[in-house]
């Protein structure tokens, strides 16, 4: 039985004041919840404060991107190494926004992926398709390409995560039906099972999208989705908190 995840990308939002208040919250509204993985990604500027709020709570910490190389003349980027000591245990690479405002390609994410399990960080891998692409019907093309590219020369998957976030439903309203996201978790669990056989059983693949308390229990009823990367609504405790506990109902 794969362990359910609920991650909550903060993005470019939240002082210091603001990320605190919001991990007390959750870090309070999760402490009854005895199973599942709960992690938040602040922005870098807040992820030392959140770092110690969450301390000693079942809340994991999580950065939102990272650099390729340990250390260097790398201006304005952020390491796994610095990541680690700071306190996170993950780091999400390949958002879409990523890909879209800084042209991150698919060997960033695949170097990347591997710099952050060499670190002993856990990659949460996001890949996903435009309206455009999916008008084209080449979802399957892209995802496909960028699950196989994004993992190339990684040997053991156990400790990456990989999240299905359609491009066209990351902060429109927009949702993909349960039926739409099962079938791309499914295809995504078919091409792991063809690289890393039984293991790719055991690997945990989010939905993210638009996510809210309302729609993610018929998400979260389907097999192959293990859980949420959400997005705008992580911004408030409750619409959060709604979320977790709603799949922590039904996993």
């Amino acid at each position: 039985m794969r362990t359910w995840i609920v991650a909550g990308n903060w993005k470019m939002n939240n002082t210091i004041a603001e990320a605190v208040a919001l991990a007390n919250a959750i870090k309070d509204g999760t402490a009854s919840i005895k199973k599942g993985e709960v992690i938040l990604a602040p922005p870098f500027t807040s992820l030392q404060s959140v770092s110690q709020t969450i301390k000693g709570s079942r809340v994991a910490l999580a950065a939102q991107t990272m650099f390729y190389e340990d250390r260097g003349a790398f201006t304005g980027e952020v390491s796994p190494v610095m990541l680690k000591d700071i306190g996170c245990t993950h780091v999400l690479i390949g958002h879409s926004e990523r890909r879209k405002y800084f042209h991150e390609k698919d060997a960033d994410v695949n170097l990347k992926v591997k710099k952050a399990l060499a670190a002993g960080l856990k990659p949460i891998m996001c890949v996903g398709e435009t309206d455009e692409e999916r008008e084209k019907n080449v979802t399957r093309a892209v995802v496909g390409r960028q699950v196989k590219e994004g993992l190339r020369g990684v040997d053991k998957i156990d400790n990456v995560v990989i999240a299905y976030e359609p491009v066209w439903a990351i902060g429109t309203g927009k949702v993909a039906t349960p039926a739409q996201a099962q079938d791309v978790h499914a295809f995504i669990r078919a091409i792991l099972r063809e690289i890393y056989q039984d293991a790719a059983a055991g690997i945990r693949l989010l939905y993210g999208g638009s996510v809210t308390a309302d729609n993610i229990s018929e998400l979260i009823a389907m097999e192959d989705i293990d859980g949420a990367l959400v997005g705008g609504a992580s911004l408030k405790a409750d619409g959060f908190l709604g979320i977790i506990k709603n799949i922590a109902k039904q996993k």
